[in-house]
């Protein structure tokens, strides 16, 4: 399984909560800081933080929870 990105920014307190929760869940995941992109930061900038899967695409908007992370995980 590829490492999984989280898409945030520093200070944002959402995206601490996401990382929390993928901390708890056991997860292997990279943060990803959408201000170093433009793309990224155009894409993401209004929605973090994102949970992605690079080896197929697949997406994790917040607002989610453990039940969902642990959906998510269960899938790759």
């Amino acid at each position: 399984m590829a490492e999984l990105i989280l898409y945030g920014s520093d200070g944002c307190h959402l995206c601490e909560d996401a990382e929390t929760l993928l901390v708890q869940a056991g997860a292997h995941f990279v943060k990803q800081e959408i201000l170093n992109d433009d793309a990224v930061y155009q894409r993401y900038a209004l929605r973090i933080p994102v949970l992605r899967d690079p080896a197929d695409g697949t997406e994790l908007n917040w607002p989610f929870d453990a039940e969902q992370v642990a959906a998510f995980l269960a899938e790759r």
